[in-house]
C-alpha cells in the first residue's frame, strides 16, 4: 500500500510546478504580444511540466561552457616581447625631440671648448718647439760668425803667402787650413804653376788682412753664416817680390772666403778675389 504522506507531497508540489509554469507561460505571451486567454495557443499544463523537466538547467549569466587546459610551457621558453605600438615609438621621438634642449647646448659647448683647449695646447707646442728650434739655431749661427771669421782671419795670410826659399814649409801650412775639393785643387795648382814659377823668378808674396786707418781689428766681415757654413768678406794687402818687379809691389785685394765646419774646426772650402 502507498504511502500516503508521499502522494500529498507529491501532488502539491507538482502544482506548484504547474501554477510557476502557467505563470512564466503567462508572462511569455504577454512579451511577445499574445493573448493568454487563448487556449489554442497557450501551452497545457502538461507541455510547461514537460517542457521544464526536458530543459537543460540555466547556466549563470557570464559562465561559458567547455573545459580549461593548463598547459605548462617547455623548458628554454622566453616570452615574446611585448608588442609596441606605433604611438608609443612617436611618444618616444616626440620626447628625445623635446629633450632639454640647454644640457644639449651645454655639451655641445663642453666638446667644443675641449677642441678648443686642445688646438691651442698643439699649437702651443709647436710654437715652442719652433721657437726652441729658432732659438738653438741663432745661437748656432751666431757661434759660427765669430768662429768662421776668426778662422778666415787666421787662414787668410797662410793661404796667400809663399816664398821661393821655402815652398814646401808654407804650401804645407796652408793645406791645414783647407778642406774638400779646395784641399785638393790648391795641392795641385802649388804644385804645378805657383811652386815652378815662385823658383823660377824668385818670387816672395806675403800677406796680410788690412787694418783701418786709425787702428782696431782686422777688415773683414761676414757676408752669411749658418751653423756648418759661412761666408767671410776680407780686405787683403799683398806685398810681392820677384825678379820681374823692381822694389816691391803692393796688391789691395778683396778676397771671398767660403769656410765650413769640420770635426778639426773651421776650414777653408773656397776662395774667390773679387
Amino acid at each position: 500500500m502507498a504511502n500516503p504522506t508521499t502522494r500529498s507531497r507529491t501532488g502539491t508540489t507538482a502544482r506548484r510546478s504547474l501554477t510557476a509554469a502557467a505563470r512564466a507561460a503567462a508572462k511569455r505571451a504577454e512579451r511577445i504580444g499574445h493573448d493568454p486567454v487563448d487556449k489554442a495557443e497557450a501551452p497545457t499544463a502538461a507541455d510547461l511540466v514537460e517542457d521544464a523537466s526536458d530543459a537543460p538547467p540555466r547556466r549563470p549569466e557570464g559562465q561559458q561552457a567547455g573545459r580549461t587546459l593548463l598547459i605548462e610551457p617547455p623548458d628554454g621558453w622566453d616570452d615574446p616581447p611585448e608588442p609596441r605600438l606605433e604611438s608609443e615609438d612617436a611618444d618616444d621621438a616626440e620626447d628625445a625631440e623635446t629633450a632639454d634642449p640647454g644640457a644639449e647646448r651645454t655639451a655641445r659647448r663642453r666638446s667644443l671648448l675641449t677642441a678648443v683647449v686642445a688646438v691651442l695646447l698643439v699649437a702651443g707646442l709647436v710654437a715652442v718647439g719652433v721657437l726652441g728650434w729658432q732659438y738653438r739655431e741663432g745661437r748656432q749661427a751666431e757661434q759660427a760668425r765669430t768662429q768662421a771669421l776668426a778662422a778666415a782671419r787666421k787662414a787668410a795670410p797662410v793661404v796667400l803667402s809663399y816664398d821661393y826659399r821655402h815652398l814646401d814649409r808654407d804650401f804645407a801650412a796652408a793645406r791645414k787650413h783647407l778642406t774638400g775639393a779646395f784641399l785638393d785643387q790648391y795641392a795641385k795648382t802649388t804644385r804645378t804653376v805657383v811652386g815652378p814659377t815662385a823658383k823660377k823668378y824668385k818670387g816672395v808674396v806675403k800677406a796680410t788682412v788690412a787694418k783701418p786707418a786709425g787702428g782696431g781689428d782686422p777688415a773683414a766681415s761676414v757676408v752669411s753664416a749658418s751653423p756648418d757654413k759661412a761666408v767671410v768678406l776680407l780686405f787683403v794687402n799683398q806685398v810681392t817680390q820677384s825678379t820681374q818687379v823692381s822694389g816691391s809691389r803692393v796688391d789691395l785685394n778683396r778676397v771671398r772666403m767660403t769656410l765650413t765646419r769640420t770635426s778639426d774646426g773651421w776650414k777653408v772650402s773656397a776662395v774667390d778675389a773679387l
